[in-house]
């Protein structure tokens, strides 16, 4: 794919250069950053189809400042935690840990990208510290049009305050780039004119960024409403003359499209979002076997899911997203409450016992047979033929994270460099 930019360029690309622990946009198809539909089973299924980066759900600095650090041995992933807000009758010691990030340092190493949310340079800082020795770049939120994220002058709002985000762009560069060595992006949308898009992205691209992403959408429109190319071969040619790296996205369905699409507007690569939720296979080229049946998608994912031991809410929002709506199991799915009913209702017997076990760390009732208890998990395992004496980590369940053998590091408060505190044995 360069050589072909190159060739139609007629000479080496200028570019930005590309640190150390950072990563190249150019020639990627990657995974678009969505709530809910970018926590981790589903990265690691769209790495699995062919994805080349993935982005993680936005993340809100101020959630991610005061987190810990925490290694999970048995999920073999890194979790970033904190107590929820609770009641003043509830004890401290019986309130659950949240889980407000969570990586797989071995499957995604080198090719995950936090994306943050944020209006504030020194909180922008401040989060990016805490996770930027475990990710390979950092992608500033400016282009969700959601209320949860405009509300407090961050994501698409941001278009409107050009100077603010710059500031937030050009602080990341200073302090993350040198410290941690890896790139800053930004993900953006057009403005209504093109005049106003162009002013924004040599702002933008004067700040040290090493990629940006446009959304052909304005912040007002939505997903139904047909995506606005015609600024992008401009945004391309600002970026290229910059040397930043320049993604597309928006209604990009496929590798093969979006290989297409990069040739004839002239990007660097493309970004796939509503696509990937209903099938992660499409990032496979046809040649490669292209869009997969659901079923063997969605066993992938579901495997994916019990190995990281996801939140079962989740699990299911993101199945419904899966499983055609034609089909008699999405209506059917709704009703499952627990990995164990899941895999029974769409006949995956073989990940039946694994099931068990998930459900059961999760302080599940596997068949939903009344109150949640652990008397009643164990039963239930038993009958599936695993006993908690087979998963001695897993009777630990209801205990505390660090009672359970999982290393933690307070974020928050290190005098370390977090690439030596922050080592992951894999």
């Amino acid at each position: 794919m360069l050589r072909f930019i190159r060739g139609i360029m007629g000479s080496e690309l200028k570019k930005v250069p590309i640190p150390r622990n950072g990563v190249d946009y150019r020639g990627k198809i990657v995974l678009a950053p969505m709530v809910r539909s970018g926590e981790l089973p589903s990265r690691l299924t769209a790495l699995h189809y062919g994805a080349d980066l993935v982005w993680g759900p936005e993340t809100v600095d101020r959630s991610m400042i005061g987190t810990t650090r925490r290694i999970n041995p048995d999920t073999k992933t890194i979790d970033w935690t904190r107590k929820p807000s609770q009641g003043a009758k509830t004890p401290p010691t019986e309130i659950k840990d949240s889980i407000i990030y969570r990586i797989h340092p071995e499957k995604e190493r080198g090719r995950l990208i936090f994306q943050i949310g944020t209006s504030n340079p020194d909180l922008a800082v401040q989060a990016a510290r805490l996770v930027a020795a475990d990710v390979a770049g950092i992608d500033v939120n400016a282009g969700c049009p959601k209320f949860f994220s405009t509300h407090g002058g961050m994501g698409a709002a941001l278009l409107r305050t050009p100077d603010k985000l710059c500031s937030i762009l050009e602080a990341l560069v200073r302090n993350i780039t040198p410290e941690f060595e890896i790139g800053i992006s930004v993900k953006i949308r057009i403005l209504e004119t093109a005049e106003e898009t162009e002013a924004l992205v040599r702002k933008l691209v004067a700040t040290g960024i090493t990629g940006l992403t446009v959304h052909c959408r304005t912040t007002p429109m939505r997903p139904r409403e047909r995506a606005i190319r015609d600024q992008l071969r401009m945004v391309a040619n600002v970026c290229r003359e910059a040397g930043v790296a320049c993604l597309m996205n928006g209604d990009v369905e496929t590798r093969d499209q979006a290989l297409e699409l990069v040739r004839e507007y002239g990007v660097d690569g493309a970004m796939i979002a509503t696509q990937a939720e209903k099938n992660p296979s499409c990032f496979q080229a046809k040649a490669n076997g292209g869009i997969l049946p659901w079923d063997e998608v969605v066993e992938r994912y579901i495997s994916y899911a019990m190995e990281v031991e996801n939140k079962f809410g989740n699990t299911k929002i993101l199945l419904c997203q899966l499983i055609p709506g034609k089909q008699s199991a999405s209506r059917t799915i709704g009703s499952c409450k627990s990995y164990t009913q899941v895999c029974g209702m769409l006949g995956f017997n073989h990940l039946m016992e694994r099931a068990r076990e998930v459900d059961f760390s999760l302080d599940i009732d596997p068949d939903n047979l009344g109150k949640k208890s652990k008397k009643d998990n164990s039963s239930a395992l038993a009958a599936g033929g695993c006993t908690p004496a087979s998963r001695p980590n897993k009777s630990q369940a209801k205990k505390g994270l660090s009672e359970r053998g999982v290393t933690a590091q307070t974020t928050a408060k290190t005098d370390a460099h977090p690439n030596e505190v922050m080592t992951v044995p894999v």
